[in-house]
């Protein structure tokens, strides 16, 4: 069966300017996740699995204090994960340990917004090696 695909643009832009987000944001090597704001996970790319050991596609409707340790449930813990921009959080793996990891500020930076989408900086083995953890910004 023969693919078929458009022609590629002329130009390098013209070709990022092309491909859809998700596929972009599921070959990252950097940890995304995206929340709506009722707390529920509406995405969560390979390597976001990869540091919680979930096999793929897992995460997804789970909710966001299934994952992050946050002292607030459902929408306040949303405002909670934007409000950590740049802070050590905490986040439960699929064994029951404790993972720390940076998280960036939204990457969608509008407070109407209806996802937020941030990024993870894992520390936590360097936080056991005894290495200072920086800000993750």
């Amino acid at each position: 069966m023969d693919e078929r695909r458009r022609p590629d643009p002329d130009t390098a832009l013209g070709y990022l300017e092309r491909m859809p987000a998700l596929v972009l944001l599921a070959r990252l090597p950097v940890p995304v996740l995206a929340v709506q704001q009722n707390g529920v996970v509406v995405y969560a790319n390979p390597a976001f699995e990869r540091m919680l050991d979930y096999p793929p596609n897992e995460i997804g409707s789970h909710s966001i204090g299934d994952l992050v340790q946050t002292a607030s449930p459902g929408p306040s813990a949303v405002t909670e994960l934007r409000e950590s921009a740049g802070k050590l959080v905490a986040l439960a793996h699929r064994d029951g340990s404790t993972v720390r990891a940076f998280v960036s500020e939204s990457v969608l930076g509008r407070r109407d917004d209806p996802v937020t989408l941030v990024c993870f900086h894992d520390v936590t083995e360097s936080l056991w090696d005894g290495i200072r953890a920086t800000d993750f910004g």
